[in-house]
């Protein structure tokens, strides 16, 4: 049976979300012993190495050229991967796994959200509500006002507000352009920038151990970095960005088996706020393909 193009963004934005969360966890272990751009700047080189040999195996050379419109789309998709990446590892560094992943199950909602108004895709008051309630989850999860709400928890929102950049710009992409163009240019620069810090802090040597997280993660980060292209550009925006939230799933299973940590209580209630509003979105999104769009 054939699936349906949402069918296929859905197992696309779990298969990413498993990925990308074994990248966070490998990474997260790597910087205990190295310092984060030298472990950025390994990872990057490894990924882009296999990305380059996925563009030949898939079009049979590498295809780096980008024309027309797609060049400036690329150009700020590729400017807010790198700021994803840079505000998500430095305040992976200092915060548990499931916490900042809590944080970052934001998304789904921020891009449903901008995709209503950036690329007007139809939104009606009963989910804009629950974008609503779900950001006062947001704020359950960093508290505002409290010694939990500090820098780190700031860099959090801002690779969120980074990664609805990066998907929204993946969604204008061209269907002509290959999905690995977009993730090569994307680990290039994210390896350049690695490589730059790298300069600055200096190298530190590294065990068998630490070697073995780096390629498990370039591993993960590989495939992650071809489905979260991919997915952007199949099936309904609002039905796919939920699926997001597997990536907790994995981030709780992934902070107890590897670091021994979970989520307090109020990180709990709040991320399960975010989670219950954001499938309530794919569920009004099913009642719309049965409704008219002025009753969204």
């Amino acid at each position: 049976m054939q699936l349906s193009d949402n069918a296929k963004g859905v197992a696309l934005m779990c298969g990413s979300m498993f990925a990308f969360t074994f990248n966070d966890s490998f990474m997260k272990a790597a910087t205990h012993d190295i310092p984060l751009y030298q472990a950025i700047a390994l990872r990057g080189a490894l990924a882009t190495l296999g990305l380059l040999v996925i563009s030949v195996l898939m079009t049979g050379r590498v295809q780096l050229a980008v024309g027309g419109k797609d060049r400036k789309v690329l150009g700020l998709r590729t400017l807010a991967e790198v700021g994803s990446t840079l505000t998500f590892l430095t305040a992976l560094t200092q915060m548990p796994l499931a916490t900042l992943s809590a944080i970052m199950q934001a998304i789904p909602l921020a891009v449903t959200l901008s995709a209503a108004y950036w690329l007007k895709e139809p939104i009606g008051w009963r989910r804009l509500t629950a974008i609503c309630i779900g950001f006062a989850g947001v704020l359950l999860i960093v508290k505002p006002g409290t010694e939990g709400f500090d820098i780190w928890a700031l860099l959090g929102l801002s690779s969120v507000a980074m990664v609805v950049v990066r998907d929204l710009s993946t969604r204008q992409l061209s269907r002509q352009m290959p999905s690995v163009t977009a993730a090569i240019w994307a680990s290039v620069s994210v390896t350049v920038m690695g490589t730059a810090g790298l300069l600055i802090e200096g190298w530190h040597p590294m065990g068998m151990g630490t070697t073995l997280e780096i390629f498990a993660a370039a591993a993960a980060l590989i495939m992650g970095y071809m489905l979260a292209v991919m997915v952007m550009r199949v099936g309904d925006i609002g039905v796919v960005a939920p699926f997001r939230y597997t990536s907790l799933l994995w981030a709780i299973l992934f902070g107890w088996l590897l670091f021994g940590t979970l989520p307090d209580g109020w990180t709990v209630l709040g991320a399960a706020i975010v989670v219950i509003m954001g499938l309530y979105t794919l569920l009004r999104e099913r009642n719309l393909r049965r409704a008219a769009p002025s009753k969204a």
